[in-house]
């Protein structure tokens, strides 16, 4: 008895600890990266679509780097090319299930939203998502969020929440608790309710696909979707700005 206690708290404590570290790593990647980077260019040129580029892809790297500097002294945290789901190369099964799951995950998200904003009746659903762009935008610097929104972020937060966090958890404990975590910590870092209420659902789509493929490469194709229509929307049809 005393036995399977001590092993469910030992679960308990590593299902807490590691969306805790990844926490801290993808915050704490934001200061290493963007105070230095401040200091020696500028506001100016920091919040521009070139530093804000370089500033998110650095961000992500720091991060990654943080989240895995603790196998170097534990062996148990050791990472492998499994548990990342970055084995083998995208199939065609990826591709395909890709625009799926953004379907089914932007049908869910609008449902969960709706019944949220009938219970709550202060919960603004339109609030618009703070991009670290400029709306308003042409040209090269066009090109310069699309590469930071639909292409850098994307691989990098899928490989960090479905690979990374979720591909440990998921060695631990069964698959509802794993996704449910995993997709609670994305809602969270992202901030604004509305947001992190639509993420969240999309996150739970996301898991589902790493359950269904074994790898990230069909999240990060429906990631890139959703990341793409959002940039659509925002930078060039100005809609919701």
């Amino acid at each position: 008895m005393k036995k399977d206690v001590k092993e469910i708290l030992k679960l308990t404590g590593f299902c807490l600890a590691l969306p805790a570290w990844v926490f801290l790593a993808v915050f704490g990647a934001g200061y290493i990266v963007s105070y230095p980077l401040f200091w020696c260019f500028g506001k100016t040129w920091l919040t521009s679509p070139l530093g804000t580029l370089i500033c998110t892809a650095l961000v992500y790297v720091v991060a990654l780097g943080l989240i895995l500097l603790p196998q170097l002294f534990f062996k148990k945290l050791k990472t492998s090319r499994d548990e990342l789901g970055l084995t083998e190369l995208p199939t065609w099964t990826d591709i395909g299930l890709a625009p799926i799951g953004y379907i089914v995950a932007t049908i869910a998200a609008i449902a969960v939203i709706a019944a949220v904003s009938a219970i709550f009746p202060g919960f603004d659903a339109n609030e618009t998502q703070q991009l670290g762009f400029q709306y308003y935008l042409s040209g090269g610097d066009r090109v310069l969020a699309f590469i930071a929104l639909v292409v850098v972020a994307p691989i990098a937060e899928e490989i960090i929440f479905r690979g990374w966090l979720y591909g440990k958890l998921r060695s631990k404990t069964v698959m509802p608790v794993a996704i449910f975590i995993v997709s609670l910590l994305f809602g969270i870092v992202h901030g604004q309710w509305n947001i992190g209420i639509n993420v969240f659902v999309m996150s739970i789509v996301l898991c589902g696909l790493r359950e269904i493929t074994g790898t990230v490469y069909a999240g990060i194709l429906m990631h890139m979707i959703k990341n793409a229509v959002a940039f659509i929307l925002l930078f060039i049809l100005h809609i919701g700005v």
